[in-house]
């Protein structure tokens, strides 16, 4: 991944604007890129163990419901 820096006085409005949220940049109407603040950047990309990540609070309204399984057992011969 290459990373390009940009001097902030090139980019004030987009920089105020990521305060809020991801910025979507867009080519003839579709989005191709988006701007973070580096703060949910590195919440992005911060290695979390898999118990924190089922815990995060943003997702606890999620509805999930696994489907239910059966299963068979059979006598065992002990003789």
């Amino acid at each position: 991944m290459t990373i390009t820096t940009i001097p902030s006085q090139d980019l004030t409005r987009v920089m105020n604007a990521c305060r809020n949220g991801p910025v979507f940049i867009t080519d003839q109407g579709k989005p191709t890129h988006v701007l973070l603040s580096i703060e949910e950047y590195q919440n992005l990309t911060r290695r979390r163990s898999i118990a924190d990540s089922l815990a995060m609070p943003d997702i606890a309204d999620f509805a999930f419901e696994p489907p239910r399984v059966s299963i068979k057992s059979h006598p065992t011969d002990l003789t």
